[in-house]
């Protein structure tokens, strides 16, 4: 990983902490933010997705559509897991699983190996993440929360494989990404359309939210663009690990913005997932 990627990777780190943090300001977080930014970013693609640029090579074109099913499953899971557990206990059990387990696809399914120094990044990093499940004493919500949880690991390491295998092949990164956010906002946005409650508390939420929803869609299509790109230069399982640093941008701007103070579970969750940073950094190539 040159040094230019490890930035980019990072930059995208720090979108993805931004965006989070302004999510936490809304009062509707998952219907509200997320559903405005997936309407907004699924707007941008298709307007981007349509002008006269290449498009992605058609062997790439079957793990969009895979990318794009895994993507909804997520959404699907991502919301049984926040009904039935708290955030504070699902986010990490998903962020910080996925990254462990994305590597040891690419290892034994594609023979994409890491060197040691970078698979002691990748466990640190995942070790910081779930370390966040001790901070502020979280219960996970019982068996229904755990469940959705980790079968929401499988589908993050499942659509970051797909993708980096994907984007490698499409010859045109940006557009790969675009038709990704367009694609998989058309079923989730059929979804919400099609009950007449579900479709007045989206029309609520865009009245109340739309500045932070086109925020995040945003953030988002940037920071997951970037992630991609830099997935057809580097190692997958490092790419995906590094921008789960998105944790020490989380921290500081919820010290600095918010006035929060970290508990010292928190602290050394941040000092693991600087240490795996570093560790990334120092692997060969990196």
């Amino acid at each position: 990983m040159s040094l230019a990627v490890f930035l980019v990777v990072i930059l995208a780190a720090a979108l993805h902490a931004g965006w989070n943090a302004l999510l936490k300001g809304t009062g509707d977080k998952l219907f509200g933010g997320i559903a405005i930014a997936t309407f907004a970013s699924g707007l941008a693609a298709a307007g981007l997705a349509l002008l006269p640029a290449p498009l992605p090579d058609p062997a790439s074109w079957p793990f969009v559509g895979g990318s794009v099913a895994l993507q909804v499953a997520y959404y699907l899971l991502l919301a049984g897991a926040y009904r039935h557990a708290d955030l504070g206990a699902a986010y990490p059990l998903m962020r910080g699983g996925a990254p462990l387990l994305t590597a040891a696809a690419m290892a034994a399914g594609f023979g994409e190996a890491l060197p040691p120094a970078g698979w002691a990044g990748v466990v640190l990093i995942s070790a910081g993440i779930l370390g966040l499940v001790l901070d502020g004493r979280r219960r996970a919500g019982g068996a229904a929360g755990i469940a959705f949880a980790l079968a929401n690991v499988v589908v993050i390491a499942g659509y970051t494989v797909v993708d980096g295998l994907g984007v490698r092949r499409s010859g045109a990164p940006v557009a790969y990404t675009l038709w990704i956010f367009l694609l998989t906002a058309l079923p989730l946005l059929a979804w919400a359309g099609a009950r007449a409650a579900t479709r007045a508390r989206l029309a609520a939420a865009m009245a109340r939210q739309w500045r932070v929803g086109l925020f995040g869609a945003a953030g988002t299509m940037l920071s997951y663009g970037a992630a991609l790109w830099a997935m057809t230069l580097a190692p997958v399982a490092l790419v995906a690990a590094l921008r789960e640093s998105s944790i020490l941008f989380a921290t500081l701007i919820a010290v600095v913005a918010l006035g929060e103070r970290p508990g010292r579970a928190r602290l050394l969750a941040v000092g693991l997932v600087a240490a795996g940073v570093v560790a990334i950094r120092l692997a060969p190539g990196g």
